[in-house]
C-alpha cells in the first residue's frame, strides 16, 4: 500500500508542478503562476535521510550536475546522489524564472546565489581585482546567466577531439563534431519564433539543425524591442555576413541567437526545470541542497596504481559536523569551472608544490589541476538613445512592461567575426596570425604560470591549435547588441580565442576559504590587439545605418579614446569577464598537463570523473551553456556504457538513455517520502483533475 501511496503522491506533485509546460492564462502574472514553488519531495532528502550508499555521487547540482543526474537516473537500476552547496532557489523562483530579471533583478553578485569569486589583482588589466560570477543554487549558472544558446564551430570541436585523440582515438570520437553535434541536438527542444518576433527581427533558422526532444527549451522571446529590426541590416551594411544557420558547425556572421526559454509560459529553461522538475516519479535519485562537498575520500589501497574513491565528505555549513556519502561505483565532479579544480586540490589531487603549501596531503600528484584557465573578456561601446529599449520600457512601468511576453526578452543580437574582417583584409590578418603562431615557444616560456614541463607542453599544443587552425576559421570576437539599459544602447565586443592562460590554486585546506583565481588576463599581447580590433568594429557598426539613426553621442569610451594605444589602455582598465571561464581540468594527454582522459576520468584515480566546463582544453567562440549540456549528455552515455559488464566503456552513440521507469528507492536512514493514507485521499482528486 505504501508504494502505491508514494506513486500517487509523486504523480500528483508532478502534475501540480508549475514547470511542466502549462501556459499562462490571459492576465495571469508570474507571481500567481510560480509562487510558491516547491522541490519534488521524491528527489529531495535531508542529509540524515540519505541512503547508506549510492552507485554515483555527483558533487555539484549545477548546469552539468543536474543534467548528468537526470540522464543517469534514466537507468532505474542505478542510484544517484547529488550534493549542491547552494539553496534550492525556491525563495527566488520568480527571479530565476522571469528572463528579464537577468537584467533588472539579477542574482549575480548576490550571496548566497552567487559564489562571489574574485580574481587576484590582474597585472595586465590595470591591477584590478575582477568578479568571476558563478551560480550557487540548484541549476548553477544556468539559473542566473544570460540564457544564450549558441554552439561552437565544427573546427573548434574537432580540434578538441584531435588534442586528446593520441591517447584514445576511439573515445576521442565522442568529442569530434559528428558525435558532438548529435549531443548538442539531444539537449534541446527547439521552437520557432512567434510571428511578430520573427517579423521584427528578421530571424533566420534551419529547423533541421535543431533538437526536437531535449530537456532544454530553445526559442526566441515573445517580444522584440522595435530597434532590434536594425541589427541584421546594419551588420550587412557594415560588411558582416548574415548567418542563415549558425547551429550546424559554421557560426561566423550575424544572427539572433536562441535563448534557453520555454515559449509555452515565457520562462527560463534551465537544468533544474528541464532535467529535474519534469521527471516522472523516480525514487533512485536523491538531491541534497545546502551541502558543500569538502573533499573526495580515498581508500588506502590503490588498484593498478590508481587511487580508489570511496565517497565524499560534506557539511551543511562552516563549523558544522562533517558527514560522508559513500559511493559504490564512481564519484562525479560537476562543481563547475572553478569549483571542480578547487575540490580536486582540497582532495590532495594536483601540483605537489601547491598542495604542500596549503597543508593538504598529496593523494595523487597531478600538475595540470588548476592550470590552463581561460576566459572570454568583454567591453562595450555605449551610446545615448531616445528610442525605446528594453530598459526604458521596463523603467516606464507601462502595461507592456508587465506582460510575460515583454519580460521574456533577453539580448540575442550577436555576430561572430573572423580575423579577416577584424583586421581589414586577408593579408593584414595573415601577417598578424603569422607573428602569433611563430611565438608559441616564447609565449610558453614566459606566460605559463606553471614550470611543470607537461603543463608547458599542453599550453604549446593548445596554442598551436588555436593560432594555426582556429584563428583563421572561427570567430575571434563576438559582437553583441545590448538593449537592457534605459536611454542607452551598447555594442559590445568580446574576445573568443584568448591566448592568455591562468590558474586556480589554494592557500588553505578549507573549502570555506575561496580558491585563488588568477586568469592572467591580457598576459599575451595578442589578446588586447584582437579585442581592440573588436572595439573598432563595434564603433564601425554603430556608425552604420539603420542602427546609426537611433544613436546619439558615444558615451564610452568616448571621443577622447581614438588611437590604438588609447583603446588598448582603455581595455586594460575596463574589460571584464563574459562569464565563460573554463579549462582548469583540461581533457588532454597526461604528458601534456591533462587532468582527465577522453572518458573524463581523472588521471591516477580509478573511479573519479569530471563533468563540467573545466574539461574544455581550448576556448570556444560560443557561450558555454550549450556545449556544457552536450558534455553532460555524452558523459552520461559514457558512464552508463562503462557500467555494463559487456561494454568497452565507450558509448556507441550519443542518444540519451531511455527511461526504464521508477526504481526501488535507495535504502534510507528514514524515508523522506512516507505519506499517510489520509494525505493520499486528499491528493487523489487533484491527481485526477490535472490528469484530465
Amino acid at each position: 500500500m505504501l508504494s502505491l501511496e508514494l506513486l500517487v503522491l509523486s504523480t500528483s506533485l508532478y502534475l501540480l508542478n508549475p514547470v511542466n509546460g502549462t501556459p499562462l492564462r490571459p492576465g495571469q502574472d508570474y507571481s500567481s503562476r510560480f509562487s510558491p514553488r516547491t522541490f519534488h519531495p521524491r528527489n529531495y532528502v535531508t542529509p540524515d535521510q540519505r541512503a547508506s550508499s549510492y552507485d554515483y555521487v555527483i558533487a555539484g547540482g549545477g548546469l552539468a550536475g543536474l543534467a548528468l543526474a537526470s540522464r543517469l537516473s534514466d537507468d532505474a537500476s542505478k542510484t544517484i546522489l547529488v550534493l549542491e552547496a547552494g539553496p534550492s532557489g525556491d525563495a527566488v523562483s520568480d527571479t530565476i524564472n522571469v528572463p528579464a530579471a537577468t537584467y533588472f533583478n539579477s542574482l549575480i553578485g548576490s550571496d548566497p546565489y552567487d559564489w562571489v569569486y574574485k580574481t587576484v589583482p590582474q597585472t595586465n588589466a590595470g591591477g584590478r581585482i575582477l568578479a568571476e560570477p558563478r551560480g550557487r543554487v540548484l541549476g548553477g549558472s544556468s539559473a542566473v546567466n544570460g540564457m544564450y544558446l549558441v554552439r561552437p564551430s565544427k573546427v573548434e570541436v574537432d580540434a578538441w577531439s584531435a588534442l586528446i585523440a593520441p591517447n584514445d582515438q576511439t573515445a576521442a570520437k565522442n568529442w569530434a563534431w559528428d558525435s558532438f553535434f548529435t549531443a548538442l541536438k539531444n539537449t534541446e527542444t527547439f521552437t520557432p519564433p512567434v510571428a511578430d518576433t520573427e517579423s521584427v527581427a528578421g530571424i533566420k533558422y534551419v529547423a533541421s539543425s535543431r533538437g526536437t526532444s531535449g530537456k532544454i527549451h530553445a526559442s526566441y522571446p515573445g517580444y522584440m524591442v522595435p530597434i532590434s529590426s536594425a541589427w541584421l541590416p546594419t551588420l550587412q551594411a557594415a560588411g558582416v555576413s548574415i548567418s542563415e544557420d549558425s547551429y550546424s558547425g559554421v557560426n561566423i556572421g550575424g544572427m539572433f541567437a536562441t535563448t534557453a526559454l520555454n515559449p509555452s509560459n515565457w520562462t527560463r529553461s534551465y537544468s533544474r526545470s528541464g532535467y529535474i522538475d519534469t521527471l516522472p516519479p523516480r525514487s533512485n535519485l536523491n538531491i541534497i541542497f545546502g551541502a558543500t562537498v569538502e573533499r573526495v575520500l580515498f581508500s588506502d589501497s590503490p588498484v593498478n596504481g590508481n587511487r580508489v574513491a570511496t565517497g565524499v565528505q560534506f557539511s551543511t555549513g562552516q563549523g558544522t559536523a562533517v558527514q560522508n556519502a559513500t559511493v559504490n561505483k564512481e564519484v562525479l565532479l560537476s562543481g563547475g569551472a572553478i569549483g571542480t579544480p578547487h575540490l580536486l586540490l582540497l582532495s590532495g589531487v594536483g601540483p605537489k608544490d601547491v598542495l604542500d603549501a596549503a597543508g593538504v596531503t598529496v593523494n595523487n600528484e597531478l600538475p595540470g589541476v588548476g592550470q590552463n584557465l581561460v576566459d572570454h573578456l568583454a567591453a562595450g561601446t555605449f551610446f545615448s538613445t531616445t528610442v525605446d529599449t528594453q530598459g526604458s520600457i521596463h523603467a516606464s512601468g507601462s502595461a507592456l512592461s508587465k506582460t510575460p511576453e515583454f519580460n521574456s526578452f533577453v539580448n540575442s543580437g550577436v555576430a561572430y567575426i573572423n580575423g579577416s574582417l577584424l583586421f581589414g583584409g586577408d593579408d593584414s590578418f595573415a601577417t598578424f596570425q603569422s607573428s602569433v603562431t611563430s611565438s608559441a615557444a616564447s609565449s610558453a616560456a614566459s606566460l605559463v604560470p606553471s614550470q611543470d614541463s607537461t603543463v608547458i607542453e599542453g599550453y604549446k599544443a593548445s596554442y598551436q591549435t588555436t593560432s594555426a587552425t582556429i584563428y583563421s576559421s572561427t570567430g575571434l570576437v563576438e559582437i553583441l547588441l545590448s538593449l537592457n539599459a534605459a536611454g542607452q544602447i551598447t555594442v559590445q565586443a568580446a574576445l573568443q580565442q584568448p591566448l592568455s592562460r591562468g590558474r586556480i590554486y589554494i592557500n588553505s585546506s578549507s573549502v570555506y576559504d575561496k580558491p585563488v583565481i588568477d586568469p592572467q588576463y591580457f598576459s599575451h599581447p595578442a589578446d588586447v590587439v584582437v579585442l581592440r580590433q573588436g572595439i573598432k568594429l563595434a564603433r564601425q557598426i554603430a556608425a552604420t545605418s539603420p542602427l546609426k539613426d537611433a544613436l546619439g553621442a558615444e558615451v564610452t569610451p568616448g571621443s577622447s579614446v581614438q588611437s590604438d594605444a588609447d583603446i588598448e589602455t582603455w581595455l586594460r582598465n575596463t574589460a571584464a569577464t563574459e562569464y565563460h571561464i573554463s579549462g582548469a581540468c583540461s581533457m588532454l594527454p597526461k604528458e601534456k598537463g591533462g587532468v582527465v582522459d577522453a572518458q573524463l576520468k581523472v588521471y591516477g584515480l580509478s573511479n573519479v570523473r569530471v563533468v563540467d566546463s573545466s574539461v574544455f582544453p581550448i576556448s570556444f567562440s560560443a557561450h558555454l551553456m550549450t556545449p556544457t549540456y552536450a558534455l553532460a549528455e555524452t558523459a552520461a552515455s559514457i558512464i552508463l556504457a562503462a557500467s555494463s559488464p559487456s561494454s568497452s566503456g565507450s558509448p556507441s552513440s550519443n542518444a540519451p538513455a531511455s527511461s526504464t521507469g521508477p526504481s526501488t528507492s535507495p535504502t534510507t536512514k528514514s524515508s523522506a517520502m512516507q505519506v499517510s493514507t489520509s494525505w493520499l485521499l486528499l491528493l487523489l482528486p487533484f491527481a485526477m483533475t490535472f490528469a484530465l
